[in-house]
């Protein structure tokens, strides 16, 4: 009995070897038995099946639905899976050394190193190193053809070395009928299979190489030491550039060329006996950037086989270069996988491309008109300039800064604690970080400081020092933007910087690409005033922010606003500006209280649906102590941090945006938003007046319109005729001439026709009336 299994055993494990006769194209080898030779073996399933029942070797035949791997390629090829002998580099010996190499390396994002890399290496297996392959790196191993005993050739050089080398003969002849052939492919296949020698190991017996190459990741992960040729040569240059500042690639690369390189290069220069020359870690690279995967419209990894994404030349001919390349710097940060949509580049041309442009074509509209010429004033030496602040110093109009006014003051400081963010985030390889900073800076620029100056642009007075000033500041930020956006938007870049140094010829950097990237003033940062003017503007910005959320429109005047500080550092600057908000927020009155709930209340909804399961017998507490809180500060921290601390029985309960909503709600005739330093409530009761003003302001927009439909220039004056039946729109002009005038450029306005002037209709709310615009001879 016991004889009879053993013989079952055999007979079982005989069939084994088919396993071994498939060939690396799926087919049966010639080592298969006569009716499986040459068939692909998913066509043999039922064969095979049937000889192994005939045999009385086939145990239980069973069919079961599960997913079965496609080549990624080609999807319509289904994998074959069986073992195979393999040539194996022993990586698990080296697995502490290559944790300790990782361990200093600076991972972005970081929870890369200990978490998906750092878990790779802790269950390292050996790395299987040779492939069945033709093209490739052929694996230096060779073998004795009698006693199976190998050895590793380092080099061709060693190669031809050998005693009785024979079969260099191959490569000369195929060199001699092509002499194209570069002499790299001497080493490879066919040639380098030809190369035999006397084998050490038997007398008359010959030394072949193994058929196998080497794993292409190996190539990839020699990379930091086989492009300077290191160790055979160039040895000063491979110690110059190792290791790397810092590498990058997707994700997906964290098993494939991030770990080839770091197991070689430990392997190499780690600390074990039999290292080339111990290094100190990190290596081979100090810092690894590690993108997300770029998606397509269909959420799908972008696939050349699939399709699914545009051509990068469309991008490029329909919204340009520089747009693409902000939307991959600008819109999430790098190891964030991207889902490409053609709708989120278009948005971010208007978010700061156009923005910046726009900024920039002010400059040169207002300049050209004004004659603002640097190049005029500004002595420069005989070398090409970067034209850096101490270069345009030169200039008799220039002024120091702490001699301008307090708005170019703030902008020049905002420009350097710019550059300085920059540097700082590009220094720590967060490119991300730099683009929000510009970007921030752009809108300041462009929402803030060219909007509060453009009456100083608008002043008659060409040669007045608070013109020159707001003229030099405004250049000095574009000249710097054009050198900070460089390498991000480098088209947009260059042309900024050739039409702002135009003027200068031979005397300025031919290209912004050939300037030094800014560095930061120290002496041009004034803190408490960045902090001062970043609460004003949220004060404006929450003033409008409620205009909208109470559909009250931006041109209709009211009659106050209240501002409830969260502190009160700042108040007495802030009151020195009521002139200023009320422009911005177009109200009568500027007012600070600390009573707030005269105006506003607080809504705390919380989530018990969530909260329940979560904190359980807590719940009676929490509840309790949300009554009690301070609705004011509960949102404050949920919009700072994304999350408020509570207690409640005893216990911290840490709250986040799903467990709770805390709803601003602002008192019958007034409308409320809240920020980061204030709550601003405005007063929504409308008097008689302040309607009219409201449609005198409505009127200025028609007129500028007009003016646009007209192709008027930004000097040209006007005569403004309104004709309505409507008496509020009367007194609505009657008592707002002067203002109406001096915003449209108008030397008269009149309630009779003009002649020689097309008349336009408009309907303006309940009224109706008529627009003549006449420009000025």
């Amino acid at each position: 009995m016991l004889e009879a299994e053993r013989k079952r055993f055999r007979d079982r494990a005989s069939a084994i070897p088919l396993l071994n006769c498939v060939s690396p194209n799926g087919e049966f080898s010639s080592d298969a038995p006569s009716e499986l030779r040459g068939r692909w073996v998913k066509e043999a399933d039922k064969d095979i099946s049937r000889n192994l029942r005939e045999r009385g070797l086939l145990y239980h035949l069973d069919q079961y639905l599960h997913e079965y791997p496609f080549c990624w390629r080609a999807e319509q090829d289904p994998l074959i899976q069986y073992p195979r002998k393999s040539w194996f580099i022993r990586t698990t010996e080296f697995k502490d050394e290559m944790l300790a190499n990782n361990r200093q390396i600076n991972w972005l994002p970081e929870h890369i190193r200990d978490g998906r890399f750092g878990n790779f290496l802790e269950s390292n297996v050996d790395w299987a190193l040779s492939r069945e392959r033709y093209w490739g790196t052929p694996l230096p191993i060779w073998v004795c053809e009698q006693t199976g005993d190998m050895e590793a050739v380092a080099s061709y050089e060693e190669l031809l070395t050998k005693p009785g080398v024979r079969g260099t003969d191959v490569w000369d002849k195929a060199k001699a009928e092509n002499p194209e052939l570069p002499d790299d492919l001497r080493v490879h296949k066919p040639y380098i299979d030809a190369v035999t020698y006397d084998s050490p190991f038997a007398k008359g017996a010959r030394m072949r190489r193994v058929t196998e190459v080497i794993d292409c990741w190996y190539d990839s992960g020699a990379m930091p030491f086989a492009q300077w040729g290191y160790p055979h040569q160039n040895a000063e240059r491979f110690a110059e550039q190792f290791p790397a500042d810092f590498i990058s690639e997707a994700i997906d690369q964290t098993r494939g060329w991030f770990y080839s390189q770091l197991a070689i290069s430990t392997l190499l220069f780690g600390e074990s006996d039999g290292a080339v020359e111990s290094k100190p870690y990190p290596h081979p690279f100090r810092n690894c950037i590690v993108l997300g995967l770029m998606l397509g419209e269909d959420g799908g990894k972008m696939s050349k086989s699939k399709r699914n994404y545009r051509e990068p030349r469309e991008i490029f001919d329909r919204h340009g270069a520089d747009a693409l390349r902000w939307y991959f710097f600008a819109n999430q940060p790098p190891w964030t996988s991207i889902r490409y949509s053609e709708q989120a580049i278009k948005d971010s041309i208007p978010e700061f491309l156009l923005r910046l442009w726009n900024v920039f074509s002010f400059f040169n509209i207002y300049a050209n008109i004004d004659g603002f010429d640097p190049a005029a004033q500004v002595e420069l030496s005989g070398q090409r300039s970067q034209l850096t602040p101490d270069s345009l110093a030169t200039a008799a109009s220039y002024r120091p800064i702490a001699e301008r006014a307090e708005l170019d003051r703030w902008v020049l400081s905002e420009l350097h604690r710019t550059i300085a963010a920059v540097v700082e985030r590009m220094d720590a390889y967060d490119n991300y970080g730099a683009c929000q900073r510009i970007n921030e800076f752009v809108d300041a620029l462009s929402n803030w400081y060219v909007r509060r100056s453009r009456d100083r642009f608008w002043s008659d007075d060409k040669q007045s020092p608070d013109k020159l000033d707001a003229y030099w500041t405004l250049y000095e930020s574009l000249l710097a933007t054009s050198k900070l956006i460089a390498p991000f938007t480098p088209f947009l870049a260059e042309a900024m910087w050739r039409n702002l140094t135009g003027v200068f010829g031979d005397g300025a950097m031919e290209s912004v690409h050939l300037c030094d990237y800014p560095e930061a003033d120290s002496a041009a940062v004034d803190a408490v005033l960045s902090e001062r003017m970043k609460l004003l503007r949220e004060i404006a910005s929450l003033g409008r922010a409620a205009r909208m959320d109470n559909k009250l429109k931006v041109r209709q005047p009211l009659a106050k606003v209240e501002v409830i500080l969260a502190g009160a550092e700042h108040q007495a600057w802030l009151e020195t500006h009521d002139a200023l908000l009320r422009d911005e927020l177009n109200v009568k009155q500027v007012d600070y209280t600390k009573q707030a709930e005269q105006y506003i209340d607080y809504q705390v909804q919380p989530n018990f649906k969530r909260l329940g399961p979560r904190i359980g017998k807590l719940l009676p507490a929490v509840k309790k102590a949300l009554g009690e809180a301070d609705g004011g500060r509960l949102l404050s921290e949920l919009n700072d941090t994304g999350k408020v601390a509570l207690a409640a029985g005893g216990e911290t309960v840490e709250l986040d945006q799903d467990d709770i909503q805390v709803r601003l709600q602002a008192k019958p005739g007034w409308a409320a938003a809240q920020g980061r330093g204030c709550v601003v409530v405005l007063s929504t009761e409308l008097t008689p007046e302040l309607l009219r003003e409201g449609i005198a302001r409505d009127l200025v927009r028609l007129v500028q319109d007009r003016r646009k439909s007209l192709g008027c220039e930004y000097t040209d004056r006007i005569e403004i005729a309104i004709v309505s039946d409507s008496a509020d729109v009367g007194l609505a002009v009657q008592e707002n001439a002067a203002y109406i005038q001096g915003e449209t450029l108008a030397v008269s306005i009149t309630a009779q026709p003009l002649a020689e002037s097309e008349p336009i209709e408009h309907d303006l709310g309940e009224a109706r009336l008529t627009l003549f615009v006449r420009v000025v001879a």
